[in-house]
């Protein structure tokens, strides 16, 4: 069979500000299972973006929770969020959500769905070790924005576009230490792990969904950034 694609997909993708995003799963699922058809597999690992970091602020105002509390509470979020992307596939995808990503699955499907599994990390992590884990060689890391920028571009007005850099510059934005709920282009630790087995991370708009078919088809020309 194929190796499959380890895509990282952000639960702010899944449930954004305003509620689960209904329109982009149907279209989500109809590009997945094209490729599908295609002769494409994946493993899609889901975060919990807002609704995770809207529990994780709740929690601050209620009690004073530790990292690990707050790690914890994140991570049962991605387990609904990726419950319902694991229905959304049908017959298409593993039965079960996968929580252990170092255990490797002789899965027949088309799709695996994973989720968070331990403290002190974010999916991202999930993710390289899935890649590690399946032999395979690049990670497609899906968000809400186009590319990566040398500064938050929401809050910083010149924030400069980053279509490629490598992984000592990139680290340099992202940081070393790992944050719960924290909102970074891609998880400190997780970055340090894929630096160390050579990955390849393209960060692409999960919304642009013929972009992400051009990336996964293995187009040089795509919207989003490299880093290797």
């Amino acid at each position: 069979m194929n190796q499959p694609i380890i895509i990282s997909l952000g639960g702010s993708l899944i449930v954004p500000k305003d509620g689960i995003d209904i329109e982009f799963l149907k279209k989500f699922r109809a590009a997945i299972l094209l490729l599908c058809r295609q002769g494409f597999r994946f493993i899609l690992i889901c975060g919990g973006g807002t609704t995770a970091r809207a529990y994780q602020g709740a929690a601050k105002k209620l009690i004073n929770p530790n990292q690990k509390m707050l790690d914890l509470l994140g991570i049962e979020i991605t387990h609904i969020n990726a419950h319902l992307v694991r229905l959304i596939f049908g017959r298409a995808a593993h039965p079960e959500v996968v929580k252990d990503p170092t255990k490797k699955l002789n899965f027949q499907e088309k799709v695996l769905i994973g989720a968070g599994w331990k403290p002190g990390c974010s999916t991202d992590y999930n993710a390289v070790l899935s890649a590690k884990t399946y032999g395979a060689k690049k990670i497609i890391n899906l968000t809400n924005i186009d590319y990566l920028y040398d500064k938050n571009p929401t809050i910083y007005k010149d924030a400069k576009k980053i279509k490629q850099i490598d992984w000592p510059g990139f680290r340099k934005i992202v940081g070393n230490k790992w944050t719960p709920g924290a909102n970074t282009p891609f998880d400190p630790i997780a970055s340090r792990s894929a630096q160390k087995l050579k990955l390849e991370l393209i960060l692409a708009n999960g919304k642009k969904l013929e972009n992400l078919k051009k990336i996964i088809r293995g187009d040089k020309v795509f919207i989003g950034s490299l880093v290797r």
